[in-house]
């Protein structure tokens, strides 16, 4: 009975500081959304968060970016420098006809392997790509994880920009801004 009488009692007061701190703790809520809501913070909507400035929650309203493509052909455009050192190269000529890039039907292949980019002037694809990173072995062909150009290569565009970018790259070597040293660069991290 006594012990009956000492769990009865125990539980009431595990009952009662429970309700205590969840007392305390709702006042603390209470305080601090009464300290914003006397501080005038402007509130910040979930459409103002974003650059899109619209419902976030529907894309009735939404009409994708009116871009520019370029629409010279291979061979015919005006190489663009890389964005910064080891950028993936834009794409500075039409692509209508050799996307989707699938596995076994990759036109960029045609100009871009090494032995042929020389001969018609298009930039040859670099080491980096003929590399298994897992196992850091060259390979004799295209790595597997590497075959969908257009995963990190894409046309180059005109839009306007959303956010204005002060962002100045820093090439280490000039030649950089039209090249890859990327092959030499995890080189050097392995010595």
């Amino acid at each position: 009975m006594k012990k009956m009488i000492l769990t009865a009692i125990s539980a009431a007061l595990v009952l009662g500081m429970s309700a205590c701190a969840n007392k305390a703790a709702e006042s603390a809520v209470q305080m601090d959304e009464q300290e914003l809501n006397s501080a005038n913070a402007p509130i910040v909507t979930e459409e103002e968060l974003g650059l899109r400035k619209e419902n976030l929650y529907t894309e009735q309203t939404t009409a994708p970016v009116r871009a520019e493509y370029t629409t010279a052909a291979p061979g015919t455009a005006k190489r663009f420098e890389r964005a910064y050192e080891n950028a993936p190269p834009l794409i500075p000529h039409s692509v209508d006809g050799l996307l989707p890039i699938k596995k076994g039907n990759n036109a960029c292949l045609g100009c871009h392997m090494p032995d042929v980019a020389k001969s018609v002037g298009a930039t040859p694809i670099p080491k980096t790509h003929f590399m298994d990173f897992r196992t850091q072995k060259m390979l004799g062909h295209l790595a597997e994880q590497r075959f969908n150009c257009s995963q990190c290569h894409v046309p180059q565009a005109n839009v306007p920009t959303l956010v204005k970018n002060t962002f100045e790259p820093y090439f280490r070597d000039a030649g950089e801004k039209s090249r890859s040293n990327l092959i030499d660069t995890l080189n050097e991290g392995v010595k």
